[in-house]
């Protein structure tokens, strides 16, 4: 039998999404097969300090709450290993490999995985590029655009510009898009600070809101009876495997943060009821857009669909939510891959690319 693998798992976060990566965090620990692994739990504050919990999984009963000095680590790039603020090495601190259940800026953009990069440390989800390019969402569009892959029409506004030339700028969402619009952060998930403006005055308070999460605000085009779809990409090189479409109903005006997480008004229809014709489309676009960003490991990538406008791809999530309410294990899970073989695949997956990477780069592993 192998030996038991050591898995960190990371989670919280600085990000608004802190909430939701506790969870997730709580339903991958429990799923962990323990005859293959055992855990070991870093809790990130809102203030980004790193707290060392040992296996103990009461800690994801809540937020992250940095209360002990004695409890702060952080991860030496020297060694790879976590050590505490004196540099020690934290005893039980061992691992093998990080699982980053980390939602948004500061855990799903980039930033950490580069700080992974730079400690040789095998970890689960895409790289660097990938991950920087997923969570931008003006920047995922361009590369979008320039294949080709059909969008809702959008404008991308940085707050500076916002402030000087505000009047201008309103003017020509007013006459490219027209209302309502949709506003967002450019760098954000969970649909949290995304609003419905239906006129002028909703439209500077939507802005204000995303504004508070992101320098860069996307405003995006209302899309008629727009079916929202989701499709689920699991490996990594030339070895990926798509899932079936699943359907959100959001039981609200849109899917937003409180329709995901707290009125439990959504509805997950698995598997929408689409022609052949168009899952196809939706899983090819789904596995093209997974290697135009380079990513690897896992996305979710998230579409409209409606008569007027045909399917248009919105965005690609490289680390999804893993919540019991979450669309991507539910569809793999409707697809005969359960839960727990899931988790196994995604450490085991994450394995396999790092050694990979190690052998392109002559790096001793």
């Amino acid at each position: 039998m192998s030996p038991v693998k050591r898995v960190l798992v990371l989670y919280g976060g600085r990000s608004a999404e802190h909430e939701i990566s506790v969870i997730s965090a709580r339903a991958i620990c429990k799923a962990l097969d323990p005859e293959k692994y055992s855990i070991v739990l870093v809790g990130i504050d809102r203030n980004g300090c790193w707290q060392f919990n040992g296996s103990d999984i009461s800690a994801l009963n809540q937020k992250v709450v940095v209360e002990q000095e004695s409890c702060v680590v952080h991860i030496d790039v020297n060694s790879g290993h976590l050590v505490d603020r004196a540099g020690q090495f934290v005893e039980g601190a061992e691992f093998d490999v990080v699982f980053p259940v980390l939602h948004g800026p500061y855990g799903e953009d980039g930033t950490l995985q580069g700080l992974l990069e730079l400690a040789r440390i095998p970890y689960v989800g895409s790289g660097v590029a990938a991950s920087a390019l997923a969570m931008d969402k003006r920047l995922s569009r361009l590369v979008f655009e320039a294949l080709g892959f059909p969008q809702a029409a959008y404008i991308a506004i940085d707050h500076g510009r916002w402030l000087d030339q505000r009047a201008v700028l309103i003017s020509r969402i007013e006459e490219e898009l027209g209302y309502p619009v949709f506003v967002k952060p450019a760098n954000l998930g969970s649909s949290i600070g995304i609003s419905k403006a239906k006129n002028r005055a909703q439209l500077l308070e939507a802005f204000d809101k995303a504004s508070l999460y992101d320098n860069k605000v996307l405003i995006e085009e209302n899309v008629d009876n727009a079916r929202e779809l989701e499709c689920a990409v699991l490996g990594t090189g030339s070895d990926i495997n798509v899932s079936g479409i699943g359907e959100i109903l959001p039981g609200a005006e849109f899917y937003n943060y409180e329709a995901k997480y707290v009125d439990d008004c959504a509805e997950l229809i698995i598997p929408a009821d689409l022609t052949a014709e168009i899952v196809s489309r939706v899983q090819d676009l789904s596995v093209r857009a997974f290697g135009a960003l380079g990513c690897s490991g896992l996305a979710r990538v998230d579409f409209l669909f409606s008569d007027q406008k045909g399917l248009l791809i919105n965005e690609i999530n490289t680390m999804p939510g893993f919540t019991p309410v979450s669309m991507y294990p539910k569809l793999w899970e409707y697809d005969g891959i359960k839960y727990q073989e899931l988790i196994s695949h995604l450490v085991h997956l994450a394995f396999d690319q790092y050694h990979k990477h190690a052998e392109r780069y002559n790096m001793h592993v």
